[in-house]
């Protein structure tokens, strides 16, 4: 009998992330080192005996669902961002969203595993999960088989650059005013966010024009100059 070529997957768990859109989520993770999120795990997945011994790993994979983008057709070839939007690649070639199963794959760093008014939860550092996002498996990072010195990255063989991000008068003195209040560090967030140039290539060369970002609970109101990117200002969602 041939394998079924249909199955069935079971979520573990939802990520709660200070990313509510896409627009803005880094390309890779580890990249915004300030970026939390935290997983929490639903029944019957949600017992610390399942979590046993997690504690002592620093970093897991992730499996999840790249669930904004279910109804989005998978493409044969894209233009990867990094090419600058100009030349097609393999969709395999490529960690688009845009895939035949629409799954994704991140490494994380973990903090605290607790649980919190009945419900088990883990802190994640540095992921690139929108929030709300279904996973489907945790795994643990070993460094002595998953880090690999002499990897070739293909047509990705470094990190991008990061350009300089200033904040207007207005715009810094929402952030310490919300920082007080809320005790986040949303200057050094905004900062990794913006620097990464979270701009589609098409208006990768478009001057001046006023972007936003949605960031926790606030609207981050930005634009690009010709040597740095600048904060006009922060709004309420």
């Amino acid at each position: 009998m041939p394998p079924s070529n249909s199955f069935t997957l079971n979520t573990i768990g939802i990520v709660h992330s200070c990313y509510k859109e896409k627009f803005g989520i880094p390309r890779q993770p580890g990249l915004v080192t300030e970026a939390t999120a935290r997983l929490e795990l639903i029944p019957p997945y949600s017992r610390l005996d399942i979590l046993e011994g997690l504690e002592s790993f620093s970093h897991i994979w992730i499996q999840f669902v790249f669930h904004a983008c279910m109804t989005e057709n998978w493409k044969a070839k894209i233009r990867p961002p990094r090419l600058g939007g100009k030349t097609k690649m393999g969709v395999f070639a490529t960690r688009t969203t845009h895939r035949p199963n629409p799954i994704g794959l991140s490494v994380v760093k973990i903090g605290n595993i607790y649980q919190e008014n009945k419900k088990t939860f883990i802190d994640l550092h540095g992921a690139d999960l929108l929030d709300g996002t279904p996973v489907l498996d945790i795994k643990p990072y070993l460094p002595y088989a998953d880090s690999i010195t002499d990897a070739q990255g293909g047509f990705f063989p470094a990190p991008a650059q990061i350009k300089p991000v200033l904040f207007s008068e207005l715009a810094k003195s929402q952030c310490e005013n919300y920082e007080n209040l809320h005790k986040r560090e949303i200057t050094t967030l905004i900062k990794q966010v913006i620097g990464q140039d979270p701009r589609p290539s098409y208006l990768s060369e478009q001057l001046d024009r006023e972007h936003g970002i949605t960031l926790w609970d606030i609207n981050i109101k930005w634009c690009a100059r010709n040597d740095h990117f600048e904060i006009l200002r922060i709004e309420n969602k």
